[in-house]
């Protein structure tokens, strides 16, 4: 009758990026990435498989972050968009606008930006904001 929430995300991770790496540049990554250290650049996964991001208390990303599962716990300064689910834990900071499909916060998760929800049907027909120039 009570199962396990299927919309956790997979354990399994395939790319660590450490607390004492910096990265100056695009990741696009398959499978799990948990991104202890700083990244500067847009966070992705391939298109082919969805993927999980898991983005620790001393994790930072300055970039757009595009990932079906996420799980943030350290600072964001982009717009976040999570197809499928992302977890907002308590000392997680986004400083930007965060699309969802099925979110979960906790207390203390902070949110400069809006909170958008994709619905089954908006996925397709939206337009992504992640992709659109902004022109001058």
């Amino acid at each position: 009758m009570f199962s396990k929430n299927r919309n956790k995300p997979q354990n399994r991770i395939d790319t660590l990026v450490g607390v004492d790496t910096h990265i100056a540049g695009d990741i696009q990554f398959t499978g799990g990435i948990r991104v202890d250290g700083s990244v500067r650049g847009n966070v992705t996964e391939k298109t082919d498989s969805p993927g999980t991001l898991i983005l620790s208390e001393h994790g930072r990303i300055e970039g757009a972050v595009t990932v079906s599962q996420i799980v943030i716990n350290g600072k964001v300064v982009g717009p976040v968009r999570a197809s499928h689910y992302l977890e907002l834990q308590t000392k997680s900071r986004v400083t930007g606008d965060v699309y969802y499909k099925s979110l979960e916060m906790h207390t203390g998760a902070v949110v400069e930006g809006k909170l958008i929800y994709l619905g089954d049907g908006e996925i397709e027909s939206a337009i992504d904001p992640l992709l659109v120039e902004k022109t001058s």
